[in-house]
């Protein structure tokens, strides 16, 4: 696998402040950001029960990680793995973990678990394929 970044460092983030990339985190002392990943314009993360973002995760702009949901009272940790792609604007609700090597489609709705290598999208998402 290629390097996308010669030079990866650590992002600056404070509690609802936009970051230089113009991403948002609340409670960021509960997000882990995995090495090598890229957070899109316009992203919101809730990581008020936890967000953990593996190593050479890509998120598209205006994607929304929801570790807690005020509408209808659900919260849990959310995981993305490793080598995972996040297509823009998708939601990702309370709780879910979505595998290492995955790739969900823009506009989805994440509102359950996807297993490791495989393609997903869709609202609400659909499991679609394993990667090869």
């Amino acid at each position: 696998m290629s390097k996308r970044f010669s030079k990866w460092e650590q992002p600056k983030v404070k509690h609802g402040k936009l970051t230089k990339w113009n991403w948002m985190v609340q409670n960021p002392e509960k997000l882990s950001l995995g090495e090598n990943s890229d957070i899109g314009a316009f992203t919101y993360i809730n990581s008020a029960f936890g967000v953990d973002i593996g190593n050479d995760v890509q998120i598209g702009s205006h994607c929304a990680i929801y570790s807690i949901s005020t509408i209808d009272k659900k919260n849990g940790k959310v995981v993305i793995g490793s080598n995972t792609s996040i297509g823009s604007h998708s939601t990702i609700m309370p709780g879910v973990k979505i595998g290492k090597n995955c790739i969900v489609g823009a506009h989805s709705f994440v509102n359950k678990n996807i297993p490791d290598n495989f393609i997903a999208y869709g609202a609400p998402v659909k499991l679609i394929k394993e990667r090869q």
